[in-house]
């Protein structure tokens, strides 16, 4: 990656719209729920976006995180603390094809340089959300947070009518149609009638 130097103008106002939507709450909650997830051995950042952008930018502790969803195998095999900038880019993107198994959507993931090379940190916490919630909303007993950190996600509520009940719906006039029972025209007068000489 090239070193960049600051931003000015226009590029400046979109970096600092995009760090705008960054949330120090939901960083706090974040942690803490990675932390009970995988655990002591994970440790916690130091406060601040630059610490989780730090605690998170090698990918290990993403894919530990992911690999403790899983009750079975697991989908990141080796997990490797390293120096060189393409095996941390690489552990992450083995985080992010995880979490797609797992089934969070490609709408709900962040590029890996937006968290390498803190591009986008409100995205790497919305992917980290997003999976929280699915996690939550599995209840496969492999979530290990507070149920109140994330929202469940809504699930199919399929419904299985019989024929006569389909019938039956069919002579039902719903309240948005309007309805014209006992409608006629009778006693309306529209003004004077015309005279014609």
């Amino acid at each position: 990656m090239a070193n960049k130097g600051p931003a000015f103008g226009m590029s400046r106002h979109v970096q600092d719209k995009i760090d705008s939507k960054y949330d120090p709450e939901l960083e706090m909650i974040l942690v803490e729920w990675i932390s009970r997830q995988c655990g002591a051995g994970v440790g916690k950042p130091d406060p601040g976006k630059l610490g989780f952008q730090a605690w998170l930018k090698d990918g290990c502790v993403l894919s530990e995180l992911i690999n403790s969803l899983f009750s079975g195998e697991k989908p990141v095999k080796k997990i490797q603390s390293s120096t060189a900038a393409f095996k941390q880019m690489e552990q992450i993107s083995q985080f992010l094809n995880a979490s797609e198994k797992y089934g969070v959507t490609k709408t709900d993931m962040f590029q890996t340089v937006d968290l390498w090379e803190a591009k986008d940190l409100a995205a790497v916490q919305r992917t980290l959300s997003a999976l929280g919630s699915l996690a939550f909303t599995k209840d496969e007993g492999t979530y290990k947070g507070d149920p109140n950190w994330f929202f469940k996600k809504s699930q199919e509520n399929k419904r299985d009518f019989s024929d006569d009940q389909l019938k039956a719906g069919k002579n039902v006039i719903g309240l948005q149609m309007g309805s014209n029972k006992g409608a006629s025209q009778e006693g309306m007068s529209y003004g004077r009638s015309r005279q014609i000489l």
